[in-house]
């Protein structure tokens, strides 16, 4: 199953999808939106606009959930599917270097118990509220930074946590670094060369160099 399809999977397994399996209680959404940004690392693989997440690696999740909320699904039950793909996420074909497909398929219960409930419940209160996702054109380095690489890195400056690639304030790495590593790629992280502009790259890449330990 293609990326695209396996984001449609879950917006169409919405119509038979009810509101069991939640407990009543409330639950918490700011620790959901602290785990989808680090612990759980939800932003190293997933595009959520509310979160400053682009991942690419599994399904964007606004493009997923926008549909459902133009046709008037309830927040309730995107709640539900998010927290059964948790417990039981599909297994799909995967290609690394084809964006029609997903790069890699989401472990089983990153979180767990109520862990599990605030980020199904951040995700369903965010996702898709700005429609389907627009085309990245920005040319600030900082701002790139925060929507491609801030669900994988901490750097202090950009007020990102992620845990996913290695914390660039302890590393403070050089430009021509950067560089390499904002081009190429490396282990999990995806080259960018293609996906940003050289000057986006050149842009992140300085902004790295200069605020990195600062």
């Amino acid at each position: 199953m293609s990326a695209a399809a396996a984001g449609v999977a879950v917006a169409f397994a919405l119509s038979g999808c009810g509101t069991g399996g939640l407990p009543s209680a409330a639950a918490d959404k700011e620790n959901g939106k602290r785990l989808f940004q680090g612990k759980a690392q939800c932003a190293g693989c997933h595009t959520l606009a509310a979160a400053g997440a682009s991942g690419e690696i599994g399904p964007n999740l606004d493009d997923s959930f926008a549909q459902a909320r133009a046709d008037g699904y309830k927040e309730s039950a995107i709640r539900a599917i998010v927290l059964e793909q948790i417990k039981y996420p599909g297994q799909y074909a995967t290609k690394s270097n084809n964006p029609d497909f997903l790069k890699a398929n989401m472990p089983a219960n990153l979180v767990t118990g109520k862990n599990a409930d605030d980020v199904a419940a951040y995700v369903a209160a965010n996702a898709g509220l700005q429609g389907f996702t627009e085309p990245f054109t920005a040319k600030n380095g900082k701002i790139i930074f925060m929507k491609k690489c801030g669900g994988c890195h901490t750097l202090k400056d950009a007020g990102t946590t992620g845990t996913r690639g290695p914390n660039l304030d302890q590393l403070a790495p050089p430009f021509a670094r950067v560089q390499t590593q904002v081009i190429n790629g490396g282990q999990v992280m995806p080259a960018f060369k293609g996906v940003l502009t050289d000057q986006q790259i050149k842009a992140v890449a300085r902004y790295v160099a200069t605020h990195a330990g600062k």
